[in-house]
């Protein structure tokens, strides 16, 4: 376990009895009832506690990382059933694929692959990277996602499942990263 850990958890331990222990006082009674013989009532000091607390930075996910995620989850679709129209999460058509996937890393793209085409910035098939959204025909009627090595993930047809397919197995027509 790292030497700064234990620091940190009695300061957090610290941090939340006090708080505790704030809230509790804040809910007593301003004036102790009548019925209450003085003799019984004990009072007790709630020592204030001041700990230095550790701010720690959390950067927010990367565009690559949150392409990569997409990726992934599209990956663990391999296998799904094609369905026309379908946007998962348990049959998909490209798009539909493409969207949920998408959708399950934060990113909401539109539901068609011709939306899809437009949004984001275009890339040249030289410079893919996993994650970038590649679309297929013209007009754009298809869309997969580009895992690398030149392959794709995507709902491909009625006849087959969620599956991966070489990028120059069907006619390119354009990328875009989102």
């Amino acid at each position: 376990m790292p030497k700064h850990l234990p620091a940190f958890a009695v300061r957090a331990a610290v941090v939340a009895t006090v708080t505790t222990a704030a809230a509790f006082a804040a809910v007593l009674p301003a004036t102790i009832p009548a019925a209450a013989p003085a003799a019984s009532i004990q009072t007790a000091t709630i020592p204030v506690v001041s700990a230095p607390v550790a701010r720690v930075a959390v950067a927010a996910p990367t565009r690559a990382a949150v392409r990569l995620s997409a990726m992934n989850t599209a990956l663990a679709k391999l296998g799904s059933p094609y369905r026309y129209g379908a946007a998962g999460p348990n049959a998909f058509d490209c798009s539909g694929l493409v969207k949920w996937s998408f959708a399950q890393a934060g990113i909401v793209l539109p539901r068609t692959s011709l939306a899809q085409s437009t949004v984001g910035t275009p890339v040249a098939k030289a410079d893919l990277q996993p994650g970038d959204l590649v679309f297929f025909y013209t007009p754009v009627s298809h869309v997969a996602i580009y895992i690398g090595g030149g392959q794709v993930v995507h709902a491909s047809t009625s006849s087959s499942p969620v599956k991966i397919s070489n990028l120059s197995g069907m006619p390119f027509h354009n990328a875009r990263r989102v």
